[in-house]
């Protein structure tokens, strides 16, 4: 007697595991790539500037034309941009995508290994991971996407000097320059934010909770100061410590990312 056996398949538009790891590890790395591309442009571009102290240039001013090797700064701007945009789509897979699609899939492929697993306490704690699995991303990886266009911008929209001189007649690239850069400074605040509310209750991810809230809480502090003038003469320093500081956070993220992809995910085969 011959019996014929149905081949197993993948449910119907669920993305090849190599492929879903692949993402995940050129998103973490690129999550680390960027901050670092950036810090080093900056910091090394500060140097070059003759006659100038290392904070006294402001990051912005480091790409102007009448700058030293504007290029470095230009390309921290659009590694940093490039590398937040893959970052922001990984993460945004990590955490359950936005659609019913990908949620359905995910809960589809947990029944099946609960009902394989064969134990009451396997079936418990499938059933805590799938539901922290199927939540929505939210929209802190969206806006670390979005950061990272702006981020593009900034780099390819220069602005007109080194030093804040406030010339007569600025050009509309340096006033686009600055629109986009406080957009990017909200953002610096706020995808930390989102990010540590997105985290609550999810096991994999609560542990950065506290540190993503509070690099936020000193990352508006310290931009405040910057803005509003308070320590001129720190101006450069101030701004390079909100910006770092962020940056540093969501390094923290993106090496959870890469973790991640050594562990057991729960609701993927």
């Amino acid at each position: 007697m011959i019996t014929r056996t149905r081949p197993r398949t993948r449910p119907a538009g669920s993305p090849p595991g190599d492929a879903s790891r692949r993402l995940r590890v050129l998103g973490g790395l690129a999550g680390l790539a960027g901050p670092v591309a950036f810090t080093a442009a900056w910091a090394v571009s500060s140097l070059l500037q003759t006659g100038h102290a290392a904070t006294e240039v402001q990051i912005s001013g480091l790409a102007a034309p009448d700058a030293r090797d504007p290029w470095i700064m230009m390309t921290g701007f659009l590694v940093l941009g490039g590398c937040s945009v893959a970052f922001g789509t990984a993460l945004h897979r990590e955490l359950g995508g936005s659609g019913r699609a990908g949620q359905a899939r995910q809960a589809g492929a947990e029944r099946a290994r609960t009902e394989r697993a064969g134990t009451e306490q396997a079936r418990t704690e499938q059933a805590a991971a799938q539901q922290a699995t199927t939540e929505r991303a939210g929209a802190g990886p969206r806006l670390i996407q979005a950061a990272g266009l702006l981020t593009v911008a900034a780099g390819l929209l220069r602005r007109d000097q080194m030093l804040l001189t406030a010339p007569a007649h600025e050009s509309w690239h340096n006033h686009a320059h600055d629109v986009v850069s406080a957009a990017i400074y909200v953002a610096l605040v706020a995808a930390p934010l989102l990010l540590a509310r997105r985290f609550r209750g999810d096991p994999r991810w609560s542990p950065l909770r506290w540190p993503l809230v509070g690099a936020s809480l000193v990352t508006a502090a310290v931009l405040v100061a910057f803005f509003t003038g308070a320590f001129p003469s720190w101006a450069g320093l101030l701004q390079r410590i909100g910006v770092s500081v962020p940056l540093a956070a969501l390094c923290a993220a993106a090496a959870r990312l890469l973790t991640a992809g050594r562990e057991p995910q729960p609701g993927r085969s």
